[in-house]
């Protein structure tokens, strides 16, 4: 009886935080796979079609173009992160004053919403005032004013590129700060009474000892990239022909614009299904790195 009693009293203390999962969460995914198999408009009765949107998305060469974009842009700025990222916070972990002041110089974009630093950037990028074209243009790279968005899908890429390493580096950098702070001191000590050189002791010790947070940091970005909709949707708006239109672009353009519901909602899972791989792939990395 008094069990049973503690157990009533354990699910009432759990049922708020019960409540917000499946309000939030589990409803919402329900609703949203419910909708994938319609095909429903807001202007029209929705339609039961089965896996008709899932086919539709295989079929569709939009689609395609936009997941290899969308990887493509993965691949190419998470080196950049973590290398970039991991070089600031060997340089920058030592709490010296100097260095305390450039980690908070670097983390400091972090807080910046991600639309003013697109809007930001933009401005930097502006064919007529831009300040990157007017430096590129005096120190003679450049004899003309490039277009950076709306001509050429790579040279937009890697604009937008240049904005959100500025825009989130910082963050892993603080992570990796951290990560090397948590390294017993004694290690760094004993391998410097062997005779190791400072190189010597990153790749033996300071590599090995944060390879949990590289995963960690690594899984954010590529999710973060994968999701990315913001940066493009302010900075190119998919242009030009929609070669620079990201999954999440896609899904935002089907969803509201268009009024698909059913094939926005096929594409959202879609997306969460090539998430939950990467997600699972790094938890199995994770393990076997601390085995």
């Amino acid at each position: 009886m008094h069990s049973k009693t503690s157990s009533y009293v354990g699910l009432l203390y759990v049922a708020p935080a019960l409540a917000f999962v499946l309000t939030f969460t589990v409803y919402p995914l329900v609703q949203m796979v419910w909708m994938s198999l319609h095909n429903w408009s807001l202007i029209a009765a929705k339609k039961f079609i089965g896996f008709g949107n899932f086919v539709k998305a295989w079929n569709d060469p939009q689609f395609w173009t936009s997941l290899e974009f969308t990887l493509k842009y993965t691949i190419l700025i998470t080196p950049v992160l973590m290398v970039l990222g991991y070089l600031i916070a060997l340089l920058t972990a030592e709490n010296r004053p100097l260095r305390q002041f450039t980690r908070s110089v670097v983390f400091a974009p972090v807080v910046i919403g991600l639309g003013a630093s697109s809007l930001l950037w933009y401005w930097l990028f502006s064919y007529d005032f831009g300040l990157i074209n007017r430096a590129l243009m005096d120190l003679g790279v450049i004899a003309k004013p490039v277009v950076w968005f709306g001509a050429d899908a790579d040279i937009a890429l890697g604009a937008v590129i240049v904005s959100i390493v500025w825009k989130v580096v910082g963050f892993g950098t603080i992570l990796f700060v951290a990560a090397i702070h948590a390294i017993p001191g004694e290690i760094g000590e004993a391998a410097m009474v062997d005779g190791a050189s400072y190189w010597q002791r990153v790749r033996r010790i300071t590599l090995p000892l944060t390879a949990k947070t590289i995963l960690l940091v690594t899984l954010v970005s590529v999710i973060g990239s994968l999701l990315a909709f913001d940066q493009f949707y302010i900075m190119t708006a998919g242009q030009p022909r929609n070669l620079t239109a990201t999954s999440v672009f896609l899904i935002y353009l089907n969803s509201f614009p268009y009024l698909k519901l059913g094939y926005g909602a096929a594409l959202s899972l879609i997306l969460a299904g090539i998430i939950l791989v990467c997600t699972c792939l790094q938890m199995l990395l994770s393990r076997r790195s601390h085995a």
